[in-house]
Formats: C-alpha cells, structure tokens, sequence
C-alpha cells in the first residue's frame, strides 16, 4: 500500500460514487487538505463500505460548496474501506471490521491495527478541533450521534447534530474511542444508506463545522440532549440459521423487528419463534455489571421478551446481524453535569425523507 498521507485528493475522486472509489485509492488514506485555519477538523467516512451517506456528504462539500474557495478550516479527512464499498459490503470476508481495529481494540493486531495506529499518532499531533465519523444504520432507526466520552466538547458535538445521543463503552476499537482521547469525537448516525436525508443532514452539519470553528462546540449552541447509555449488545446465536417472517430458519424473527427501535418493549412480546432444538436463540452480553442478561426466554417455541428493554440499530438483514449484532440495549444516562442534557424520555423514530 501506498503511503496513508497526502495532501491532495486524486483527480476525479470527487466525481466517483462510493462504489467505484478502489478505482483510484488502494486501501484507507488520510487526506490533509489546507484551509484558512490551521488547526484541522476530522471526518472519517466509509469505515464501512455500505455506509454511504457521509462520502455523498464530503463530496457535496469539496466539489460544490468548496469547490472554488478555500477551506475555512483544514480538513483532514479518511476515507475507510473502499474494497468492501465497491460490493456494497460492510466488510468483506477476512477483512476485520475497520471500526474495531483503532487503538484500544481487544482483538489480534494486524497490518490494518498496525496502520490505524500510526495514522491515530498523525492526527493526534496535529491537535485537530474535532472528529467526526459519519455512519449509516442498516435498520430504521432515527438520526442520532454515538459518543465514547461525556466532557463538554463532545457533548456539544452531539448536541449539534440530534436530540437523541448514545453513550457507549464497546465495542473497543472504534475510531471515536481512540480518537476522542484527545479531541472531542462522535460518531453520526445517519439512517438508511439509501435515503437521501443521511447525506443532507451530514453535509450540513459538516458546514456549520468547518464555518464556525471553536463556536461548534459551545455546548449551549444544540439541542437539549435526551442521553442513553448502551447497557447491553444483542447477539443471534451463530450455530443456528436466522431468518424474518416467513422465512425456513432455526430462528425465525418477525419482519416488523425494526419498528421497536428506541422504543421500550414490554415483558410478554413475541419477537418471533425457534425450531424446537433451539435452546438459546439470542445471547445478551452486559456491557458493565449489574445489568441483567435475562432478557429473552423461549416458551412453547416462541421468542418472549421477559422484562422490558429499549433496541437500537434493530435491523431485519441477517448479514449484519451475523457480522455484528442484532442490536443494542439501551438505559438512561442521569447525573450529567451540562445544561444539555435533559431527563431521558421516550424517543420516536422521525420519518425519514425519501
């Protein structure tokens, strides 16, 4: 691979969709553009190649609005994984997750962990303003920001972007944990890839970044902040098959899965069925102690939800659950000292723009 830096982005790269991006770039790159501050913001898109919105985001960004000015600010941007974006992948098989690979991961280190590493020790030193790292959500679910760290600054990234922020420990090995350590970090859910709305909101938010610097992360500027904690992670059990609705599977999910997300679901509902050699269906791993793995139990073939539990990222394809997870469970955050930050209350899902 050639070397992760440069200072110019390739001729035409701005013009090639996520999928044709291997055209030009061999493996993740950092890219150092200059603007009129020094100081640099950091975005990082397409750590997973199906997540699309934020490069449609910085696209927008460099060849229209910048396209005949200079940046209000430098922009050190990553862009992820293009191999797996050329098949519309998250990531391909053995590849590992790029969002696990950063430091403070907990698995083996590889070229991949070895590169991340050295290109966190870059950015670093350049004492950026910010991160942000730009998702998609594979499932329905609302726009939201994740954050890793609960000082001021990345409060008020959350802020800035969506009433609704999550608070997580793990996985390790996420770009906004490593990064984070030194700047204030969030990571935006965008929804759907395939909505427009993802990229819109993005771009926008990506705008006011570079156009109001230090005044970004004033935390009085967004939103009151009805914050989560990601108590819990939701896993299918991989010796057994996993489908939705009708489908022939061991473990047969209903099709409606997605509508629960951020929504608490009461002891006693039906979240699909199991043939009858299936013991164990679902396998929940606390995240801290004193959460309670008893979750879910199976009664006369049927998934039963045994106390109540608030899902995120909830999603009916049976890849990502398999690679990832089926979803996350979610508690309120209390005792956050910023005038943001609101009592946590039930979150409804917006409709998202076609």
């Amino acid at each position: 691979m050639e070397s992760f830096i440069s200072e110019h982005l390739p001729d035409g790269l701005l013009d090639l969709p996520a999928g044709r991006l291997h055209e030009k770039l061999d493996g993740p790159k950092l890219f150092h553009l200059p603007g009129r501050v020094k100081q640099p913001l950091v975005v990082s898109v397409l750590q997973h190649g199906n997540e699309i919105s934020g490069w449609d985001a910085v696209r927008h960004l460099l060849g229209n609005t910048y396209a005949r000015q200079t940046l209000p600010r430098s922009l050190i941007l990553m862009i992820g994984n293009v191999e797996a974006a050329a098949k519309n992948r998250r990531f391909l098989p053995g590849q590992p997750d790029f969002n696990r690979c950063w430091p403070g991961h907990d698995g083996t280190p590889g070229p991949l962990h070895r590169l991340f590493a050295h290109m966190t020790a870059h950015v670093e030193m350049q004492q950026p303003l910010a991160c942000i790292d730009i998702h998609n959500n594979t499932g329905n679910n609302p726009h939201y920001s994740a954050l890793n760290h609960l000082e001021s600054g990345h409060l008020a990234l959350a802020a800035r972007f969506s009433p609704t922020a999550l608070y997580f420990t793990h996985p390790r090995g996420t770009q906004s944990r490593a990064f984070g350590a030194f700047c204030p970090a969030i990571t935006l859910e965008c929804g759907p890839p395939h909505l427009s709305a993802g990229a819109d909101h993005a771009r926008a938010y990506l705008h006011s970044a570079l156009e109001d610097g230090e005044k970004f992360l004033d935390p009085a500027a967004g939103n009151p902040l009805s914050l989560f904690e990601m108590a819990a992670t939701v896993f299918a059990n991989p010796q057994y098959t996993l489908g939705f609705g009708n489908a022939e599977a061991d473990i047969v999910l209903r099709p409606d899965l997605e509508q629960f997300n951020f929504k608490s679901i009461s002891p006693g509902t039906v979240l699909g069925h199991v043939k009858p050699a299936v013991l164990q269906p679902l396998r929940v791993s606390a995240h801290r102690p004193g959460h309670s793995s008893d979750c879910f139990r199976v009664v006369d073939g049927k998934i039963i939800v045994s106390r109540t539990v608030m899902p995120v990222m909830l999603t009916t394809d049976a890849r990502v659950v398999h690679q990832d997870c089926l979803c996350h469970l979610l508690q309120a955050v209390a005792g956050i000292e910023t005038a943001n930050v609101t009592d946590p209350a039930r979150v409804e899902p917006q409709a998202q723009k076609q």
